[in-house]
């Protein structure tokens, strides 16, 4: 007999996977663009990417970081009633805190717009719109990244899903967390804009 705990095992261990596969760093190095730990603030996300000049892996990179949040989400919700969330949040983890990077991922903002996107649709709208309102009108990634991860459980709250209040709320204090050298720049009113000149651009 399969052991009850066998599946959801499996269905978190599917969501760490997929999060965990590093598209900025992978596409940056089959494209000849560098080694993305090496560039800027060495993160392995799509604002750090945009720093080589190459939007066009920028742009590949932010869609791909959120289809595999989605996609961990879908997946978990196939197997399991209740692993939507689970994978989800795995996913996330697996952004972050990559096994093949010791554990230094991105900030996890795209990933968790696809989960989001995934688990509730129209708190992904929201997102979506926060996080580009907040990152147009001040010129910082951070801030949009923040602002967005932020919105997400009072959107969830808003739109009467408590159930997913508690998943949203953990990414996103997480997301805050990953952030804090910005948050500290910011204070300090050191933090890149969006567009400054590579040799000042190691915030995000």
């Amino acid at each position: 007999m399969t052991p009850p705990w066998l599946l959801p095992a499996f269905v978190l261990l599917i969501g760490y996977l997929l999060g965990s596969i590093p598209f900025g760093l992978l596409l940056t190095r089959f494209t000849g663009a560098g080694d993305l730990r090496k560039i800027g603030s060495g993160n392995i996300g799509a604002t750090n990417v945009l720093r080589t000049g190459r939007k066009e892996l920028a742009a590949a990179t932010l869609l791909l970081d959120l289809l595999k949040g989605g996609a961990a989400v879908l997946v978990g919700a196939a197997l399991v009633e209740g692993g939507g969330p689970m994978a989800g949040g795995m996913a996330f983890i697996g952004h972050c805190y990559p096994v093949w990077l010791r554990f230094a991922g991105g900030k996890g903002v795209a990933t968790m717009m696809g989960v989001v996107t995934a688990l509730y649709w129209p708190a992904g709208i929201v997102f979506a719109v926060v996080w580009l309102g907040a990152l147009f009108g001040t010129k910082w990634s951070s801030v949009g990244g923040m602002a967005a991860a932020v919105s997400a459980p009072v959107a969830m709250w808003c739109f009467g899903r408590i159930d997913l209040v508690p998943v949203a709320l953990a990414l996103a204090l997480i997301v805050l967390w990953r952030h804090r050298e910005n948050i500290a720049r910011l204070l300090r009113g050191t933090e890149p804009k969006v567009g400054a000149s590579k040799k000042a651009s190691t915030g995000e």
